[in-house]
């Protein structure tokens, strides 16, 4: 089970936190790029699945770091942990990306001629040492190295010349820890459609090396043809940032985008219930909707002691759920962590007009970290990554 791997716990995520520490600065930047294997050591933190759901925050796992290493020691951690808020920031403010992500990938499932070699691929059966070995990794256990994530997709796209957007699929399907801006915008990057002309091309010499001699892939492509890229990408700024009324009667909706209200919110506001959705129509796949429904149960706990207030799992949080559940409480709004783009918040930009028809106000609200980061995702990481220091400074960090 996937939560054998990743115990789906905050107090799981702040001990793997703590373990990784004394390791974030020199170790992480000499052995980041070192895949051992899936049941061997190593020096990543392995947090992102905490991370991508908020059991613990970008902030809290910054800061604990900082108290320990100098921003200059840690800077290729720090860094990691940052690629996550810039792909959210770059997508929250171009969404057409993600909207016509869909649409391709859906119309590649149908036109796609080569279906054998797709099924192949996703099942291992290529031929391709280390391709077929990660693609039984990450269906077994929900999760890659960032590495062989990357030489994963290079050979996907470059040497079996298989639709970009179909792999990038597969892994939403599989990663306990993919959300849609990572997942989408690192695909294609590595095809060359993020940067123009850039693209990222797996070598047998290269994982050879950072396999530590596992995996030596014969007859890779040697060179890069990008794919055709009909995304028209129009960019907007951030979204509108809000305050919730703290007066006013809430019922707290918790979704998988950020299951630790409790930093967000204070204890001091009007929260009459809480519920905490583990809605498999916003999840993609069994290791996920796994993951996240034992996360949820541990989410209850922590958001009924914090708040005081009862606390309700639910599988869905479809409309009449949500009124049900408001009026039940004499909520007057519902408020949530806001929502980046992807499918909560496709769902929840349904919801709230016909929660208003009900009276009832749906309020997102965002954290600090986001929307000190997100705006400076207007090009690519370089630029955004020299504003870092004076950032977290700001911060107190």
């Amino acid at each position: 089970m996937i939560t054998d791997i990743f115990p789906a716990s905050r107090n799981a995520a702040l001990s793997r936190l703590a373990q990784f520490i004394p390791g974030a600065g020199q170790n992480y930047a000499f052995g980041r790029n070192t895949d051992s294997g899936p049941d061997q050591p190593s020096a990543v933190s392995k947090l992102s699945p905490y991370l991508r759901y908020r059991m613990i925050t970008e902030h809290e796992v910054v800061q604990a770091v900082l108290e320990r290493h100098s921003l200059a020691a840690a800077e290729k951690y720090i860094q990691e942990v940052l690629w996550r808020t810039y792909w959210k920031g770059w997508l929250e403010m171009r969404p057409s990306v993600w909207t016509q992500f869909q649409a391709e990938r859906d119309g590649q499932r149908d036109s796609f001629p080569n279906a054998r070699a797709i099924r192949n691929a996703e099942a291992g059966q290529t031929g391709i040492e280390g391709f077929d070995d990660w693609a039984r990794e990450l269906v077994e256990t929900g999760y890659l190295h960032n590495h062989a994530r990357m030489w994963f997709a290079s050979i996907w796209i470059f040497t079996l010349r298989l639709p970009w957007a179909l792999g990038a699929d597969f892994f939403l399907r599989h990663l306990v820890d993919a959300d849609a801006a990572s997942n989408t915008l690192s695909w294609r990057w590595v095809a060359g459609l993020q940067t123009a002309g850039k693209t990222y091309l797996a070598t047998t010499d290269n994982i050879a090396r950072y396999t530590n001699g596992r995996f030596e892939p014969k007859g890779l492509a040697t060179t890069a043809t990008i794919p055709a890229d009909l995304t028209a990408i129009n960019q907007r700024p951030v979204p509108f940032s809000v305050q919730v009324d703290e007066q006013k009667p809430a019922l707290l909706l918790v979704t998988p985008d950020d299951m630790n209200p409790e930093s967000l919110f204070s204890s001091s506001t009007a929260i009459r219930k809480a519920v905490v959705a583990a809605d498999p129509a916003t999840l993609w796949g069994d290791n996920a909707r796994g993951f996240v429904a034992s996360a949820a149960s541990d989410a209850a706990e922590r958001i009924s002691g914090t708040f005081k207030c009862p606390t309700d799992v639910v599988d869905t949080f479809d409309v009449e759920t949500l009124i049900t559940h408001a009026k039940e409480a004499g909520a007057e709004q519902i408020i949530t962590p806001y929502a980046p783009v992807g499918p909560v918040a496709d769902h929840l930009a349904e919801l709230a007009p016909r929660l208003d028809r009900e009276g009832i106000s749906l309020v997102q609200i965002r954290r600090k970290w986001d929307e000190k980061f997100w705006p400076h995702a207007t090009k690519g990481f370089f630029p955004f990554k020299e504003k870092i220091p004076k950032i977290l400074g700001e911060m107190g960090l």
